[in-house]
């Protein structure tokens, strides 16, 4: 592990559940940047900006700000400025994160040319999955910003957009495109923000799939977290083998030698 130069690391179910810090979370962040180990923390979270995230991190005494944060939304909105320019986008998403979908046109009503899913949540409901389904059905494209089918909360796990994005693609016979984690383009944007080579980066998630063996493919090192929505059946199913698991990520400086 002597040739780790930085990690990405993952933030729900990683460093907090429910905006809660895991214990040892914080001091562990703090001996990575100590150790000069260059940390970007990359989250599928769609509820919340960049820089509601840092700020609600830096309240729980995590040392980040928001340059440190790479979040769906914002990879997302980079992806439609580049493949749809000008395109009427029709957002589903529980929360708001328009202040990071800068050169997007968002619309409410009428026909779209794209169809965005962010993350589940009560906006969920019949009227709008049946409405995204007809927008499909009449030709509009569809990106989601992840697919992933749970995460974890103080109450247990809760269903996320995946769910529902697996219904929407067979009902409408499309396939969606895919921006944030398990993206091959997330993990290069994440790789070029901080200037790091795959051979020199972890991956730290408590999502075997999308967090960790996604990285795998991509040459980056993957770490497993038995927090979040770890489950031992999924680890035990999962497609491959991560290079490293852990308890928690409080045991990542000692992995790393760090401190």
């Amino acid at each position: 592990m002597e040739r780790i130069r930085a990690a990405l690391i993952d933030i729900d179910g990683v460093l907090t559940v429910s905006w809660k810090a895991l214990p040892g979370a914080v001091r562990a962040m703090e001996r990575l940047r100590d150790a000069g180990i260059r940390t970007a923390l990359v989250t599928n979270n769609t509820s919340r900006t960049r820089a509601s995230i840092a700020s609600r991190l830096g309240g729980l005494g995590f040392p980040v700000d928001a340059g440190d944060v790479l979040t769906a939304p914002a990879a997302t909105a980079a992806y439609l400025r580049e493949h749809f320019p000008g395109a009427r986008c029709l957002l589903l998403n529980s929360g708001d994160v328009r202040d990071d979908l800068e050169g997007v046109a968002l619309v409410e009503e009428g026909d779209a040319d794209v169809v965005v899913l962010g993350g589940a949540g009560p906006e969920f409901g019949y009227e709008a999955l049946n409405g995204v389904f007809r927008q499909l059905r009449r030709g509009a494209r569809l990106v989601s910003m992840h697919r992933n089918l749970y995460w974890r909360t103080e109450g247990g796990l809760d269903l996320d957009t995946g769910a529902f994005l697996e219904g929407l693609e067979k009902a409408a016979r499309v396939e969606a495109e895919v921006t944030g984690k398990p993206a091959p383009a997330f993990f290069a944007s994440a790789l070029a923000h901080l200037g790091a080579d795959a051979s020199e980066a972890l991956m730290v998630g408590d999502d075997i799939e999308s967090d960790v063996l996604a990285a795998q493919r991509s040459g980056i090192t993957g770490v497993l977290v038995r927090t979040g929505k770890y489950l031992p059946e999924t680890h035990r199913d999962a497609s491959g083998t991560p290079d490293h698991v852990l308890d928690s990520f409080a045991g990542l400086p000692a992995l790393l030698g760090a401190g």
